[in-house]
């Protein structure tokens, strides 16, 4: 009988040893994948912090330009209607990108001032009394505005048509 606990122990040495093995196995798994999270978050967060940083040196090196507009003179029309004669008075400011654009408009009244009257003339009372109506009016003004003045020039830079008086009668 004394062969038999000697085989016995042998066997759960046998054991013991490949159970510790496989637990440490394990825990070194656990602690590398717990190691790459650790260090794929970090990197993330740096990352992260540095594309900030850029964005905002970024932001910091392109001074935010301060808006340019150009009042045009006040256009008084005769509108489209079918209930008598209707009138328009309206007075609008524009915004364009840069001093250089209000110098070629302003060199350029007189063609802006006639595209503006016949568009303005075309429309009726009803059209342009509505919220709907004064956005698409806008939107109008903005493309006739930007129209070229030579047959091959390059478009006005107009990014917006503010108005600063509006009567219909």
């Amino acid at each position: 009988m004394a062969k038999a606990p000697a085989k016995a122990a042998t066997d759960t040495g046998d054991a013991a040893p490949a159970g510790k093995s496989k637990k440490k196995l394990l825990i070194m798994i656990a602690a590398a994948v717990f190691l790459l999270v650790a260090v794929g978050g970090g990197a993330a967060v740096f990352l992260s912090k540095k594309g900030a940083a850029n964005k905002e040196k970024e932001h910091k090196a392109e001074p935010a330009k301060a808006p340019v507009f150009l009042a045009l003179e006040p256009f008084t029309v005769n509108l489209q209607s079918d209930g008598g004669d209707k009138y328009l008075q309206i007075s609008m400011t524009l915004q364009v990108q840069d001093e250089e654009q209000v110098n070629l408009i302003k060199a350029n009244m007189p063609q802006i001032r006639s595209r503006l009257l016949l568009l303005l003339s075309s429309k009726d009372a009803t059209e342009i009394l509505s919220a709907e109506g004064k956005e698409k009016l806008v939107n109008e003004i903005i493309e006739k505005v930007s129209q070229p003045f030579t047959a091959k020039g390059e478009p006005q830079k107009v990014s917006g048509v503010f108005f600063t008086s509006f009567v219909v009668q």
